[in-house]
């Protein structure tokens, strides 16, 4: 089995970083493990991620987190336990993470709003008929 990269702290950049957290699905997961309190596994986050997607593409998310230094993956029989490495970007890049996070939280907040008015709009639309 190949050894797993985790680059150092000094060698995480910042266009690494918004690199992988450019994609929506890899910013879902990266959201989700910040806000664990635990190691998680890989397919914990299956269906979870907005998107139905193949374990193997699942495991390429989160590969690219991985060398990018956002994460650290560990080997537990068969699965990948992941955890965030949040603490080393923060002393790297004060403030980077939490504004990137701040700012993928309230897009979604945005998203579940607007799909409220539109699902409210076709009902009322809807009675009218």
């Amino acid at each position: 089995m190949r050894p797993l990269l985790h680059p150092s702290v000094d060698e995480i950049t910042v266009e690494s970083i918004l690199h992988a957290l450019a994609d929506p699905v890899r910013v879902a997961i990266y959201a989700g493990l910040f806000k664990s309190d635990s190691a998680q596994n890989c397919t914990s986050f299956l269906g979870n991620c907005g998107a139905n997607i193949p374990k193997s593409t699942l495991s390429q998310h989160f590969k690219v987190l991985r060398e990018a230094g956002l994460i650290h993956s560990e080997r537990r029989g068969v699965e990948m336990h992941n955890t965030t490495r949040c603490a080393e970007i923060e002393a790297r890049f004060p403030g980077l993470l939490l504004a990137i996070l701040n700012a993928h939280r309230l897009q979604q907040e945005r998203k579940v709003k607007t799909a409220a008015t539109v699902r409210r709009k076709a009902s009322t639309s809807a009675k009218r008929q």
